[in-house]
């Protein structure tokens, strides 16, 4: 039997990124990506957002299965940009670097290592998710002035649907 080879699972996992409509539909892509990349998975997530610093990405309470992801810094790049693409790959690699925190990864060195390692693996060395992965969420924010910008603190609010466990959650 013929083993595919890297470019066709770089080609899959390049357009489902560019084609999600969704939180859940890019976090389908990271559980399917490091299950890929490092044959890891975890149990099921929930993801709240909230108005964070704007220095702070996310980030994963220890011990819970919670990633709480910055709504103001999505809105800004998102309103910014204009680019529904360049969106997703920022959100898989805040999503992607606390899925590793929660899978055990601790050293913020290493969880930034491995989203790169993933990032270029599974969607090719020059894909923007990639760029992001090695540079930094904030190179997006490179263009865009942030001075002055005062963003009323929301009521956090959690995705719902976000994970499809199948099952009920009592």
């Amino acid at each position: 039997m013929k083993k595919p080879d890297e470019s066709s699972f770089i080609e899959r996992f390049s357009k489902k990124l560019e084609i999600a409509g969704n939180y859940s539909e890019v976090w389908r892509i990271v559980k399917e990506t490091v299950e890929f990349s490092l044959s890891k998975r975890n149990r099921s997530m929930m993801l709240f957002l909230d108005d964070l610093p704007i220095q702070l990405g996310a980030y994963h309470p220890i011990g819970t299965n919670n990633i709480v992801l910055n709504r103001t810094l999505v809105d800004i790049v998102d309103a910014s940009l204009n680019s529904k693409p360049t969106v997703n790959a920022l959100i898989y690699n805040l999503l992607l670097h606390e899925y590793l925190h929660a899978l055990g990864e601790y050293s913020e060195g290493e969880v930034r290592r491995q989203v790169a390692v993933v990032a270029e693996k599974c969607f090719g060395k020059d894909h923007e998710a990639t760029m992001i992965a090695r540079k930094t969420p904030w190179v997006l924010l490179g263009k865009i002035p942030l001075e002055g910008i005062n963003v009323p603190k929301r009521v956090m609010q959690i995705v719902t649907d976000f994970e499809e466990t199948g099952k009920y959650i009592v």
